[in-house]
């Protein structure tokens, strides 16, 4: 069998695997990213790129090409009960005040090809079949050419585990979802619209059928600036009957009841709506082994509050890389066992606090009741919107921080569930 060997095996090609490929080999490291699929392939999201994110594009030295082809938005449009309120993205010292909407397809595609610019080796069509594991660590893995059908062996030091929300390289090495975390459950599809250069993304919090009976759940349509929208809705794991949920359905009575200045046809699709499951608030572990690491959606990294995994993908992903960047100048695996205090410093709190919010979320009738009272306040929903899109200023105690911190006292003396 044909062996090939590297500093680091990264599994998986999509944000997190990309990035963790570009910020390896911008550092020397010999590292090879395998994708199962060809680019560019599309991947059910909302296609949304928040301040989070842009400034990680932006490290990246993406964002020019990103600003040169792709929709930038200025915020978030909030529609409920009959009310709409336009809330700009919020100033911040780190993040910037806009985002952009670019599909999976071209998103994927343009930060692969950077990383293979800096160096790193991209293997689309090539699937991780099983990792090979010798001595209690990941020595690499056992992959196969989708296109020759030929299997051959990588071999590698360190291994990045990238490989999304099934992760399937993942739970052969025992990592595993805690179910007492919520999932969240979407599901997509495209329009033609006369306002897809619309400067907001919008969300609609009391999503109605044609009959006018509340449905679970909130709905989304992010405008991308080529003539199409990206029409979506989504719900947490909370809501009591999320297992008896026809998401089908829902996506066509979101599409037939959306706001009528979108003017979609919700017989006119672009293409079949595609859905998945979303782990969220850090909900998979273990995270980090004798030498190999888990990033991404592949670790649970995804926002309860919003539903947005593009950005943590994107972060985790560089943790992950700086710390094997560490461990091959140090000849020594130990840095990669800080991995988990990193995360916690940066989300565990965050996401705690996002967990119970998701409780509420799950309640219908809680749900509208917060919302005919939060978007009759403006200022009130903007302190709602730097808190769920996590751009929280530590340099200064605004009432949205001052807001959080009183929940977060709260959330850090309950107890963290158990792993089930």
């Amino acid at each position: 069998m044909t062996v090939h060997r590297h500093d680091v095996l990264v599994i998986g090609g999509g944000p997190a695997g990309s990035a963790a490929g570009y910020w390896l080999a911008r550092a020397g490291r010999d590292v090879c990213v395998l994708e199962r699929k060809a680019f560019p392939r599309d991947k059910t999201c909302g296609d949304g790129l928040t301040p989070r994110a842009v400034r990680q594009v932006r490290d990246m030295g993406l964002e020019p090409a990103i600003a040169a082809r792709h929709h930038r938005h200025e915020g978030l449009r909030a529609v409920a009960h009959g009310i709409t309120l336009e809330l700009a993205w919020p100033q911040h010292p780190v993040f910037p005040d806009y985002g952009y909407v670019v599909r999976r397809r071209d998103l994927d595609a343009l930060v692969a090809d950077h990383a293979a610019a800096a160096g790193a080796v991209v293997r689309p069509s090539t699937e991780a079949l099983r990792p090979l594991v010798r001595d209690g660590l990941v020595r690499g893995a056992v992959v196969k050419d989708k296109v020759t059908g030929a299997v051959e062996e990588v071999h590698a030091r360190y291994v990045v585990v990238a490989d999304g929300s099934l992760s399937r390289f993942g739970r052969a090495l025992g990592t595993a979802r805690n179910r007492s975390y919520p999932q969240g459950i979407a599901i997509r599809g495209y329009f033609e619209s006369p306002l897809s250069a619309d400067p907001w993304i919008e969300s609609a919090l009391d999503v109605r059928d044609r009959r006018g009976a509340s449905l679970p759940g909130y709905g989304w349509i992010f405008p991308l600036g080529d003539g199409t929208i990206n029409v979506g809705i989504g719900l947490l794991s909370t809501f009591k009957g999320y297992r008896d949920v026809n998401t089908t359905h829902l996506m066509a009575e979101w599409a037939a009841t959306a706001p009528e200045r979108w003017a979609i046809d919700p017989d006119a699709m672009l293409a079949p709506p595609t859905g998945g499951r979303l782990p969220m608030a850090g909900s998979v572990e273990p995270k980090v082994g004798p030498n190999w690491l888990v990033v991404g959606d592949a670790a649970g990294s995804i926002n309860p509050f919003n539903g947005e995994g593009i950005d943590y993908a994107y972060e985790t992903a560089r943790m992950a890389a700086g710390l094997i960047d560490e461990a091959l100048d140090v000849g020594s695996a130990l840095p990669l066992q800080r991995y988990t205090t990193l995360l916690a410093d940066e989300y565990a709190l965050y996401f705690k606090v996002a967990r119970a919010f998701a409780k509420v979320i799950g309640q219908p009738v809680l749900m509208r009741q917060l919302t005919r009272v939060g978007m009759r306040s403006r200022s009130l929903m903007e302190w709602v919107l730097r808190i769920m899109a996590n751009l929280l200023r530590d340099d200064e105690l605004g009432p949205a921080e001052a807001a959080y911190r009183s929940v977060a006292r709260i959330a850090r003396v309950v107890p963290e569930p158990s792993v089930a």
